[in-house]
Protein backbone atom coordinates (compact mmCIF):
# COMPACT_ATOMS: atom_id res chain seq x y z
CA UNK A 1 0.00 0.00 0.00
CA UNK A 2 1.73 3.38 -1.08
CA UNK A 3 1.77 6.61 1.26
CA UNK A 4 -0.92 8.04 -0.87
CA UNK A 5 -3.51 5.37 -0.11
CA UNK A 6 -2.34 5.53 3.57
CA UNK A 7 -3.90 9.39 3.47
CA UNK A 8 -6.44 8.94 1.41
CA UNK A 9 -7.88 6.27 3.78
CA UNK A 10 -7.04 7.96 6.85
CA UNK A 11 -4.70 5.41 8.46
CA UNK A 12 -1.85 8.03 8.34
CA UNK A 13 -1.83 10.86 11.11
CA UNK A 14 0.85 13.28 11.47
CA UNK A 15 1.85 14.99 14.25
CA UNK A 16 3.75 18.10 13.83
CA UNK A 17 6.07 19.74 16.76
CA UNK A 18 9.95 20.78 17.15
CA UNK A 19 12.47 17.55 17.02
CA UNK A 20 13.33 18.59 20.84
CA UNK A 21 9.40 18.43 21.73
CA UNK A 22 8.61 15.43 20.12
CA UNK A 23 11.58 13.50 21.51
CA UNK A 24 10.64 14.13 24.89
CA UNK A 25 6.72 12.86 24.29
CA UNK A 26 8.44 9.35 22.88
CA UNK A 27 11.25 9.31 26.24
CA UNK A 28 7.79 10.13 28.56
CA UNK A 29 6.01 6.91 26.93
CA UNK A 30 3.47 8.81 23.98
CA UNK A 31 2.96 6.20 21.42
CA UNK A 32 3.81 6.41 17.70
CA UNK A 33 4.62 4.51 14.77
CA UNK A 34 7.28 6.36 12.91
CA UNK A 35 9.90 8.81 14.24
CA UNK A 36 11.33 11.68 12.14
CA UNK A 37 13.61 14.11 13.40
CA UNK A 38 15.45 16.92 12.24
CA UNK A 39 18.88 16.10 13.75
CA UNK A 40 20.52 12.61 14.41
CA UNK A 41 20.90 14.30 18.04
CA UNK A 42 16.95 13.91 19.27
CA UNK A 43 16.89 10.50 17.29
CA UNK A 44 19.64 9.51 18.99
CA UNK A 45 18.31 10.06 22.36
CA UNK A 46 15.39 8.32 21.36
CA UNK A 47 17.61 5.15 20.07
CA UNK A 48 19.67 5.55 23.09
CA UNK A 49 16.27 4.78 25.33
CA UNK A 50 15.63 1.87 23.66
CA UNK A 51 12.64 3.02 21.85
CA UNK A 52 13.27 2.14 18.02
CA UNK A 53 12.73 -0.64 15.86
CA UNK A 54 15.87 -1.16 13.40
CA UNK A 55 18.39 1.42 12.50
CA UNK A 56 17.14 5.12 11.64
CA UNK A 57 17.98 5.94 8.17
CA UNK A 58 18.49 9.72 7.03
CA UNK A 59 15.78 10.53 4.35
CA UNK A 60 16.55 13.88 3.73
CA UNK A 61 18.94 16.66 3.52
CA UNK A 62 18.29 20.50 4.30
CA UNK A 63 20.42 24.19 4.60
CA UNK A 64 19.14 27.33 6.37
CA UNK A 65 18.09 30.27 4.55
CA UNK A 66 17.78 33.93 5.86
CA UNK A 67 13.62 34.21 5.84
CA UNK A 68 12.95 38.33 4.83
CA UNK A 69 9.96 39.95 3.83
CA UNK A 70 8.93 40.04 0.21
CA UNK A 71 10.51 41.79 -2.10
CA UNK A 72 13.65 42.33 0.93
CA UNK A 73 12.89 45.73 1.71
CA UNK A 74 15.71 46.09 4.20
CA UNK A 75 18.03 45.07 1.61
CA UNK A 76 19.45 42.26 3.75
CA UNK A 77 22.44 40.09 1.78
CA UNK A 78 23.80 37.80 4.17
CA UNK A 79 23.87 37.14 8.05
CA UNK A 80 26.34 39.64 8.93
CA UNK A 81 23.63 42.42 8.11
CA UNK A 82 21.35 40.37 10.72
CA UNK A 83 23.73 42.60 13.41
CA UNK A 84 22.60 45.80 12.32
CA UNK A 85 20.85 47.66 15.00
CA UNK A 86 18.26 48.55 12.75
CA UNK A 87 16.64 44.74 12.40
CA UNK A 88 14.18 42.76 14.03
CA UNK A 89 15.41 39.29 13.96
CA UNK A 90 13.89 36.34 15.30
CA UNK A 91 15.76 32.94 15.50
CA UNK A 92 14.25 29.36 16.84
CA UNK A 93 15.72 28.52 20.38
CA UNK A 94 18.60 26.33 20.65
CA UNK A 95 17.13 23.79 21.60
CA UNK A 96 15.18 22.98 18.45
CA UNK A 97 17.51 21.86 16.05
CA UNK A 98 17.02 24.94 13.49
CA UNK A 99 17.98 26.85 16.34
CA UNK A 100 20.81 24.82 16.81
CA UNK A 101 21.97 25.33 13.55
CA UNK A 102 21.68 28.73 13.09
CA UNK A 103 23.96 29.52 16.32
CA UNK A 104 27.02 27.22 13.69
CA UNK A 105 26.31 29.32 11.08
CA UNK A 106 26.26 32.83 12.41
CA UNK A 107 29.58 31.58 14.16
CA UNK A 108 31.47 30.68 10.84
CA UNK A 109 30.33 34.10 9.57
CA UNK A 110 31.32 35.78 12.45
CA UNK A 111 27.99 37.34 13.21
CA UNK A 112 26.49 38.37 16.53
CA UNK A 113 23.10 38.44 17.09
CA UNK A 114 20.48 39.34 19.70
CA UNK A 115 17.33 37.88 18.39
CA UNK A 116 14.08 39.96 19.69
CA UNK A 117 12.75 36.36 20.23
CA UNK A 118 13.68 32.55 20.18
CA UNK A 119 10.82 30.12 19.05
CA UNK A 120 10.05 26.72 19.56
CA UNK A 121 9.76 25.67 16.17
CA UNK A 122 10.83 27.19 13.27
CA UNK A 123 7.46 27.49 12.22
CA UNK A 124 7.52 30.21 14.62
CA UNK A 125 10.49 32.13 12.85
CA UNK A 126 9.11 32.19 9.56
CA UNK A 127 5.37 33.07 10.89
CA UNK A 128 6.95 36.34 12.76
CA UNK A 129 8.63 37.51 9.38
CA UNK A 130 5.74 36.35 7.11
CA UNK A 131 3.40 38.48 9.61
CA UNK A 132 5.67 41.69 9.65
CA UNK A 133 6.60 41.33 13.47
CA UNK A 134 10.17 40.59 12.63
CA UNK A 135 12.53 41.65 9.42
CA UNK A 136 14.52 38.45 9.43
CA UNK A 137 15.10 34.92 10.55
CA UNK A 138 16.97 31.82 9.83
CA UNK A 139 14.94 29.40 8.78
CA UNK A 140 15.11 25.92 6.70
CA UNK A 141 15.53 26.43 2.53
CA UNK A 142 12.46 23.69 2.46
CA UNK A 143 10.73 26.33 4.83
CA UNK A 144 11.03 29.42 2.60
CA UNK A 145 10.24 27.60 -0.48
CA UNK A 146 7.23 25.94 0.64
CA UNK A 147 5.46 29.28 2.72
CA UNK A 148 4.93 31.95 -0.61
CA UNK A 149 4.74 34.17 2.45
CA UNK A 150 8.74 35.47 2.13
CA UNK A 151 11.58 35.33 0.66
CA UNK A 152 14.76 33.62 1.17
CA UNK A 153 18.35 34.91 1.44
CA UNK A 154 20.64 32.03 0.81
CA UNK A 155 23.54 31.53 2.69
CA UNK A 156 27.04 30.57 1.39
CA UNK A 157 27.67 26.89 1.25
CA UNK A 158 31.12 28.23 3.30
CA UNK A 159 29.03 29.09 6.11
CA UNK A 160 26.53 27.20 5.85
CA UNK A 161 25.53 23.31 7.21
CA UNK A 162 23.65 20.28 5.99
CA UNK A 163 21.06 18.78 8.36
CA UNK A 164 20.68 15.21 8.38
CA UNK A 165 17.32 14.04 9.18
CA UNK A 166 16.51 10.75 9.99
CA UNK A 167 13.45 8.23 10.03
CA UNK A 168 12.77 4.82 12.18
CA UNK A 169 10.05 2.94 13.10
CA UNK A 170 9.38 2.83 16.78
CA UNK A 171 9.29 0.12 19.05
CA UNK A 172 5.87 -1.71 19.46
CA UNK A 173 4.33 0.46 16.87
CA UNK A 174 0.91 0.10 16.84
CA UNK A 175 0.87 -0.12 13.15
CA UNK A 176 4.12 -1.69 12.43
CA UNK A 177 2.49 -3.20 8.84
CA UNK A 178 1.73 0.54 7.93
CA UNK A 179 4.60 2.04 9.70
CA UNK A 180 6.53 0.07 7.54
CA UNK A 181 5.05 1.04 4.32
CA UNK A 182 5.18 4.73 5.26
CA UNK A 183 8.77 4.35 5.85
CA UNK A 184 9.52 2.70 2.56
CA UNK A 185 7.45 5.40 0.55
CA UNK A 186 9.85 8.21 1.87
CA UNK A 187 12.91 6.52 1.20
CA UNK A 188 11.68 5.44 -2.27
CA UNK A 189 12.13 7.55 -5.89
CA UNK A 190 8.27 9.35 -5.65
CA UNK A 191 8.86 9.96 -1.90
CA UNK A 192 12.34 11.86 -2.38
CA UNK A 193 10.78 13.76 -5.74
CA UNK A 194 8.28 15.02 -2.96
CA UNK A 195 10.61 15.80 -1.02
CA UNK A 196 13.14 17.57 -3.54
CA UNK A 197 10.15 19.67 -4.54
CA UNK A 198 9.83 20.90 -1.24
CA UNK A 199 13.00 22.05 -0.82
CA UNK A 200 14.55 19.14 0.63
CA UNK A 201 17.59 17.77 -0.52
CA UNK A 202 18.10 13.93 -1.85
CA UNK A 203 18.76 11.77 0.69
Amino acid sequence: MEAPDLYASGAVRLSYAGSQTLASQLLQGAKADVFASADVEHMTAVEDAGLIDGTPQVFAHNRLEIAVAKGNPKNIRGLRDLSRKDLVVVLADPSVPAGKYAQEVLAKAGATVKASSLELQVTGVLSKVALGEADAGIVYVSDVKTSGQVDGVPIPESENIIADYPIAILKGAPNLRLARSFVAYVLSSKGQAILEAAGFEKA
